[in-house]
């Protein structure tokens, strides 16, 4: 390597840099993650530094889509990537000086990011120098005071040139124009510098000439050679043969660089073995190029030195004074004070993002990249240790990566239910003491995904309608939560279809798919449905879309839409008048008939209540309130008359009331033949001719047996249709479903009632007189009875209360409407 920088020295400028720039390419040296490169300031934008592409083993256009770029800690990118050839080139004019100043070497160090591995790599470029800078002297005109009375050989130091280049390129000699007097002499420093003398070679005459004016040129070692100069003015004095002398020839001296304004930090004594104003000694400040006389301040009278501007010991680490000591006829000796700056913990870690999302799906994987950043101190030592951290129980942890790089990355899976964001801070300690930190605070939103399905309030849901409601009535309103969010969290509703009563559900019922509002689609009906059983099922939007399912009970209320039905006594088909018996001898509450209804309602709509609504004589008949039964209010009688007529009122509980009307007939009179006499009597005028009421009672004694036959067919069917109601009341719970006992008087209580008020009619062919056989008042007592209301044989009854008379009979006669009906007509 110097035999090739010693060729390079050689060749001229130009040609310099080029090989310089190939010469630095090849130097690298890929250590762990680390590339090195070289480079001459002052290169032109965009010149070549080092082939990066190749040096990752990357072809050059993968490095754009590698994601390959340079990040560096906030100050101005001194280089960039050229995508289309892969290489490191400059981003514009570097200046060594400005970079390094005087330092030995100049490094810049930068990292590469290959952005889709997320792997760094630190590189570091040598900045070399050129001679662009020309050897340059503090003041421009020197004046020097010289005793006529010095010796020749005696040496004056001059005032040295600084260049700012290093090396070579720096002051490499001196030269003073040609004089008879003087001579320059260059003494090399402790330090590598040269320090210019004047060296008095032949014995000065003030008479002769008072003024020596002199050029001093200094030039460096570059190519092209540059150079400064200064002129010196040498005034002749008297004897003044000695210089002032320090007490040290170097000063060293150490500061904390918290150190306060104002602060004497040294002072610097310089003696002069002359006397009187040739040992007066005046300190002064060499006006070197740099920063170090803006920071620093020397008193001329006492040789103190104290601090004008604040210290950084990142800005310098030390500083270098050049102090002067001259006497009264201007000679003077010089020294250097080293000042060394401590670093002080006055810098807080700061934080570089290099990369970090701001968004993570909830169900990506543990590891997965969350940021990755760069935390740096600009402090020193144990004040630069740095110490990354993160509150506890986050699902997330930081790995230290290369050159104070930390990754942070998911520990286990995340809920978005349950956070759905993290406000991450990550906490950067310094080493120092006291140590310093800083908080860095990344936001992180967790993207949500349909892993949660609706949920209903409640297992179950009951709802209530009252029966005739308006179509499109709203019933209830369901509601499923979906803790997901946007179109996961989307909710439609739904009901499963099935077939009722030959029709489907949703003929019946619809719901709202947004809303999960029910609504009815017909009017109901309780005596048909009394309570509906379904199933609704909510769903989200997601991909795949997740669901849940409740059921509903819906129950249809009764509302009083139907009147009281009347079963007994009903009104006759065959056009006969119903008639009931009431003896003359019966005693107040003597049960006469019995008023049977039904009401197809529940509940307080089928409670029924019993009135007299209008009797033809009032007072003499009464009607139970809740049994409808029909009694004699007084004793009976002569007066009163015949035929009575009532009207009976059946009326429910509901809101508001409904009710229906019978009226009845009753036969006051102790016996059949009785009725019919009175019922004669009654009769404007009679025919004479026994042969025509023969031939009515014949006629009528055949219309009462057809009646009968009727009647036992009727109850037949009658029976027949209780055991099929049976059967279907089973079933389906329909028809009088649910109706209290005690509000209906089944077909047994009729059959029991029919049974007490059948009669048994005989009569003969030769007699004027119909002779009709009745069973005794104690039988149609038992309507009131207990056992009365046992079941019976309906056709069996008549047959044994006439064995109990012991009478033979014509076929008996029971009237399917009442106890018997009298067919009147002409003679």
């Amino acid at each position: 390597a110097a035999e090739e920088m010693a060729v390079l020295q050689k060749l001229p400028q130009r040609r310099r840099l080029v090989l310089l720039c190939l010469l630095s390419a090849a130097l690298w040296v890929a250590a762990v993650g680390q590339m090195r490169y070289s480079v001459p300031e002052e290169v032109d934008k965009g010149s070549f530094v080092g082939n990066v592409a190749k040096d990752l083993g990357l072809e050059p256009l993968a490095l754009a889509e590698r994601g390959v770029r340079i990040v560096s800690r906030g100050r101005t990118q001194l280089f960039a990537l050229n995508p289309r050839s892969g290489s490191l080139v400059t981003a514009g004019r570097i200046d060594r000086e400005e970079l390094c100043a005087q330092s030995a070497k100049c490094l810049v160090n930068f990292n590469i990011l290959v952005e889709d591995k997320l792997t760094i790599y630190s590189v570091e470029v040598e900045i070399t120098d050129i001679n662009d800078n020309a050897p340059g002297f503090g003041v421009e005109e020197l004046e020097l005071k010289i005793s006529e009375t010095t010796t020749p050989g005696f040496r004056i130091p001059l005032k040295s040139a600084h260049d700012a280049d290093i090396r070579e390129n720096t002051v490499q000699k001196y030269e003073l124009n040609p004089n008879d007097h003087f001579s320059l002499d260059v003494r090399n420093g402790a330090d590598g510098n040269k320090y210019p003398e004047l060296v008095l070679e032949r014995a000065l005459d003030r008479e002769e000439e008072a003024v020596h004016h002199l050029v001093l040129m200094a030039l460096d070692g570059g190519d092209p050679v540059r150079s400064g100069t200064s002129r010196i003015r040498v005034m002749v004095l008297d004897a003044n043969d000695n210089a002032p002398v320090f007490t040290q020839p170097e000063y060293h001296v150490s500061v904390p660089e918290n150190m306060p304004v104002g602060t004497r930090i040294l002072t610097v004594t310089a003696t002069d073995s002359d006397e009187g104003s040739n040992a007066q000694v005046a300190y002064f400040q060499e006006k070197n190029p740099g920063k170090s006389s803006e920071v620093f301040e020397l008193k001329p009278a006492s040789g103190e030195i104290t601090i004008i501007k604040c210290l950084d010991y990142e800005d310098a680490k030390f500083h270098e004074i050049d102090i002067e000591a001259q006497d009264g006829p201007g000679l003077l000796t010089r020294t250097k004070v080293i000042v060394t700056v401590l670093d002080v913990n006055d810098n807080v870690p700061e934080f570089y993002i290099t990369t970090a999302t701001s968004s993570i799906s909830e169900d990506s994987p543990p590891g997965t990249i969350i940021a990755l950043f760069n935390v740096h101190d600009r402090d020193s030592g144990q004040n630069a240790f740095i110490t990354c951290s993160l509150p506890e129980n986050l699902p997330f942890k930081l790995e230290r990566s290369v050159d104070n790089y930390h990754r942070l990355v998911t520990t286990r899976a995340l809920d978005r239910e349950q956070f759905p964001s993290y406000n991450i801070t990550v906490t950067a300690k310094d080493g120092g003491n006291p140590s310093l930190s800083t908080d860095a605070h990344i936001l992180l939103q967790v993207a949500d995904i349909n892993d949660n399905p609706p949920t209903f309030l409640h297992t179950s849901y009951s709802a209530y309608m009252p029966e005739n409601n308006p179509r499109g009535a709203s019933i209830i309103s369901l509601t499923a939560n979906d803790p997901d969010s946007d179109h996961n969290a989307h909710v439609t509703y739904s009901l499963a279809e099935y077939t009722l009563h030959g029709a489907p559900l949703s003929s019946y019922i619809s719901i709202h798919s947004d809303t999960g509002v029910l609504y009815a689609l017909r009017s109901f009906d309780y005596e048909q449905f009394r309570e509906l059983q379904l199933w609704v099922t909510a769903q989200d939007s997601g991909d795949p879309p997740l669901s849940s399912n409740v059921s509903l009970s819906l129950f249809i209320l009764d509302q009083n839409d139907n009147t009281p039905e009347i079963l007994y006594p009903a009104l006759p088909t065959d056009g006969s008048t119903g008639m009931e018996l009431a003896p003359r001898s019966a005693e107040p509450g003597y049960l006469v008939t019995k008023v049977v209804a039904v009401d197809r309602d529940s509940g307080q709509n089928a409670w029924l209540s019993y009135r007299l609504l209008k009797a033809s004589e009032p007072g003499l008949f009464a009607v139970g309130l809740h049994t409808g039964e029909v009694r004699t209010a007084r004793a009976l009688l002569d007066r009163d008359a015949l035929k009575q007529s009532l009207v009976v009122a059946v009326q429910d509980h509901g809101q508001p009331p409904l009710s229906a009307t019978v009226t009845l007939t009753v036969a006051v009179a102790d016996s059949i033949p009785d009725v019919l006499a009175d019922l004669d009597s009654l009769e404007p005028s009679a025919n004479p001719d026994a042969s025509d009421l023969t031939l009515y009672l014949v006629v009528a004694v055949a219309a009462v047996s057809c009646v009968f036959l009727a009647f036992v067919i009727v109850l037949l069917a009658l029976r027949l249709r209780r055991w099929h109601m049976s059967r279907l009341l089973q079933a389906s719970g329909g028809g009088l479903e649910g109706l209290p006992a005690s509000h209906l008087v089944g077909v047994d209580g009729v059959q029991a009632f029919l049974q007490t008020y059948s009669h048994g009619v005989s009569l003969t062919a030769d007699s004027r007189k119909s002779h009709l056989i009745f069973p005794q008042p104690n039988y149609a007592d038992t309507l009131i009875s207990q056992e009365s209301c046992e079941k019976k044989d309906f056709l069996s009854a008549p047959q044994s209360l006439l064995e109990d008379k012991g009478e033979e009979t014509l076929p008996q006669l029971m009237t399917p409407r009442g106890p018997w009906h009298y067919h009147r007509g002409k003679r």
